[in-house]
């Protein structure tokens, strides 16, 4: 485990494994870096994987209470890379992590090489935003509600120590509702169209957290950018769907000279 200084001094916990280009991950509303777990192993076969802990999340520090924004969590997401000798790097975000990952490509372009997004959206004036009862059974902490909402139930039940990582975010009450205002309150819609990076939107057909239509919006939004639905998939469509490894690698080999990833669901 390596410590990078976000711009107010908050120590901001990161790793890295495999060679090749750069990737940075965004994890997810109060979710640590070890949530990515096989996806972070797969893609390190193929890039030089970077993860981190959000503040308040895992081992970093939690930092001042007035930047749990996602713009300004983008910043420290910069400082990530900053700390890793990358000027730029492909950027893959989920959920939250999509949110922070529009911030970082419209804010610092120039470090975004190509971005991935995975059921996520642009803000909360969306059509078809969660329902109440999934948003409750997210609060809840209940994994036997929650565990539903992100993966197959198949795929949980054979994979238990992943889903157990992934819900285990080693955080507080305090940083839970702040990341939780964070992602909520998040709107970037009026600042999509300056996104120049080329961009994946990868988003589960069955994610009643985030549905569909706020990922149709985002490609709408996002000038360069190509939408693959994942049938059946849910709001965990990085970890029980592994295609999206193998589309995410073809995306970023193509470099938006091919905007549709091989053998993807057509949008």
């Amino acid at each position: 485990m390596k410590i990078a200084l976000a711009p107010d001094g908050a120590e901001l916990a990161w790793a890295e494994a495999g060679e090749g280009e750069p990737l940075l991950l965004i994890a997810g509303q109060a979710t640590g870096m070890a949530g990515w777990g096989p996806a972070a192993q797969a893609l390190a076969h193929h890039f030089r994987v970077l993860r981190y802990d959000h503040r308040g999340i895992g081992d970093s520090g939690k930092g001042s209470a007035d930047r749990y924004t996602t713009r300004l969590l983008a910043a420290d997401a910069a400082a990530i890379l900053q700390a890793a000798g990358v000027d730029a790097a492909h950027v893959y975000g989920h959920s939250m992590g999509g949110r922070i990952a529009q911030w970082l490509a419209i804010d610092n372009p120039q470090r975004v090489r190509t971005l991935s997004l995975a059921a996520t959206s642009g803000g909360k004036r969306a059509r078809g935003e969660g329902n109440a009862a999934a948003t409750n059974a997210l609060l809840s902490g209940d994994l036997d509600r929650m565990v539903p909402l992100f993966f197959d139930p198949q795929w949980a039940g054979e994979h238990p120590d992943d889903v157990r990582t992934f819900f285990d975010s080693k955080a507080s009450a305090w940083a839970k509702s702040r990341h939780f205002r964070a992602s909520r309150g998040h709107d970037a819609w009026r600042h999509l169209g300056s996104i120049q990076a080329p961009t994946l939107i990868l988003h589960g057909t069955d994610d009643a957290l985030t549905p569909l239509p706020n990922a149709v919006l985002l490609h709408q939004h996002i000038r360069r950018s190509t939408l693959v639905k994942v049938p059946g998939a849910r709001h965990g469509l990085h970890l029980d769907h592994p295609e999206t490894i193998g589309w995410i690698r073809q995306f970023i080999t193509a470099r938006a000279r091919s905007m549709q990833p091989v053998g993807a669901p057509n949008a």
